[in-house]
């Protein structure tokens, strides 16, 4: 296919002369474009393909991050600052979330360029890299919670973070990740990404981070809701439910990504968060993510800006051991480890397969660099202050579209890298553009449930209590706790016949070897009266 492609390339032989004296320089022999059959141009064309369907992570992640309030706390509130001020509107505190934001948003698009690179340099596959969805909403909502009301602070999670990034790179480099994978039932296995995909989908239909569409009840817990205001104190809808404009418009950049998945159109994603977000950009309506506040003057003043270098100063090597005395690290970092192992390791083998790198033995070129990279990504993000990184299955678009080798991974780090200079745009997204994509990731996160042996109860029981609590207990820990112990119960009475029958067999050897013994004995007996 490759080479079909980079011999069709229209402009004549001037493009052929280009693309021939780049395979014969020292980056084509190093990326052996000549030996994959393609070309420059071609992995050009793979890596704007790739880059273009994964570039929403740069403003998602940096967006659920925020609003878990970063290194933000009640230090950071205008006067007079109570205790609660973190979860009121608050001057002070809201201009820290919209500086931390800025560290998350350089913070991705460093470690996706740092990632994709040291991917495509040293693995030499074409696979795209950055902070992975699922472990971020994770760490912003069940571990330091909304605007840090959970048990951990965010300099301690980044600690286990970093931790956890020890331990997969060890896995890795010791060749155990496999392995481990397969120590975990198949049906808890694909019912987490399931829960996962649920998660977050929950998490893009509310108000801080999403569209807006649900929110809490007294009675029934959850609702639905889509307000055209709230109470700041108590939450409580006013203006009646279904009139909030944002999400509205929330829902044609919805289906503006929908339709464009139908038809197949690379970037789709984008082209739904950019429509919203240039919508909201204009002051003086009610969509507007610039309202005629002092904190909505400050962040267009920034936004007018368009071009700028932002330094991370916040989440820089921030990370903190204090809180490793607490049991909840530890069950974050296992937790992690496990989202890790199963994610990463699957991911990873899926591109490469769907790449035809893979062979009989099931094994493919750069594939003991490929798992060493996505660890040690890990320890790199925790020093940037994100969470772990990912293998993005986004990089099908890209090996759609011809690319073969690490050049293309290459490739798309050094647009990450143009990003840099875009932050003052890239941190102006509003939560409603970014809420419609959330749900997207969850539906495609839907496919999983199809592979569950529904009709076998010992797998479908602990699959649906995995699938079911994510969301429902807002935490992707619980569901995987419950799922293994729901499984571990079931299997109790196969374990018991198991063992039953083999301590029976154990009884029965030693009665034989004693009536053996017993009959040897006599024999002897009888001889020496002889």
């Amino acid at each position: 296919m490759g080479g079909d492609l980079c011999a069709g390339i229209r402009g004549g032989s001037s493009w052929k002369r280009f693309n021939d004296a780049v395979s014969k320089s020292f980056i084509g022999r190093y990326f052996k474009l000549e030996a994959r059959k393609t070309c420059f141009t071609q992995e050009l064309r793979a890596a704007t393909a790739t880059f273009v369907t994964m570039a929403y992570i740069i403003s998602v992640n940096a967006t659920i991050l925020t609003a878990s309030g970063g290194t933000c706390s009640v230090a950071d509130c205008s006067p007079p600052a109570t205790s609660d001020c973190v979860l009121l509107p608050n001057v002070g505190y809201q201009t820290c979330l919209s500086q931390t934001k800025n560290d998350f948003v350089v913070a991705t698009i460093l470690s996706a360029m740092i990632g994709s690179m040291a991917m495509g340099v040293l693995a030499n596959l074409p696979f795209g890299l950055a902070p992975g969805m699922g472990p971020n909403a994770y760490v912003a909502f069940n571990l330091v919670g909304f605007h840090g009301t959970g048990p951990l602070s965010y300099k301690t999670v980044l600690a286990g973070v970093c931790v956890e990034g020890c331990s997969f790179l060890l896995a890795s480099a010791l060749g155990l990740r496999g392995k481990l994978a397969k120590l975990i039932p198949h049906s808890i296995r694909l019912a987490c990404g399931v829960g996962i995909g649920l998660f977050i989908a929950f998490v893009g239909l509310q108000a801080n981070q999403g569209v807006g569409l649900v929110g809490p009840d007294p009675s029934t817990l959850v609702t639905v809701t889509a307000c055209a205001s709230t109470n700041p104190d108590t939450g409580e809808c006013m203006g009646g439910k279904m009139q909030n404009p944002k999400f509205w418009l929330g829902l044609v950049g919805f289906l503006i990504t929908s339709f464009g998945l139908m038809k197949n159109v690379k970037g789709s994603m984008i082209y739904g968060i950019l429509f919203v977000t240039f919508v909201s950009w204009f002051r003086g309506t009610k969509l507007s993510y610039f309202p005629n506040t002092q904190l909505g003057d400050e962040n267009y003043n920034y936004f007018k800006k368009v071009v700028d270098f932002h330094r991370i100063e916040s989440t820089l090597g921030v990370l903190s051991f204090n809180g490793f005395h607490r049991s909840e690290v530890w069950v974050a970092i296992a937790t992690l480890f496990y989202v890790d192992v199963l994610a990463s390791t699957g991911t990873i083998y899926t591109m490469a397969e769907l790449g035809g790198f893979v062979d009989d033995g099931g094994h493919f070129e750069g594939e003991y660099f490929a798992y060493l990279v996505d660890g040690a990504g890990t320890i790199v993000n925790s020093a940037l202050g994100v969470t772990t990184m990912a293998t993005f299955v986004e990089s099908s678009a890209g090996m759609r579209e011809g690319g073969r080798t690490g050049l293309t991974a290459v490739i798309i780090g050094l647009f990450f890298f143009i990003s840099l200079f875009f932050t003052p745009l890239l941190s102006s997204v509003p939560p409603w553009a970014i809420g419609p994509s959330l749900v997207m990731v969850g539906v495609m996160m839907m496919k999983m449930v199809k592979e569950i042996d529904w009709s076998n109860t010992k797998e479908a029981v602990p699959a649906f209590a995995t699938m079911l609590l994510m969301p429902l207990t807002y935490s992707i820990a619980n569901g995987i706790i419950a799922g293994i112990g729901l499984y571990i119960a079931l299997g109790l009475y196969d374990y018991a016949v198991c063992a039953i029958r083999w301590l029976m067999k154990m009884r029965k050897m030693v009665v034989e070897e004693h009536n053996q013994v017993s009959a040897t004995n006599i024999a002897d007996s009888a001889v020496e009266i002889i």
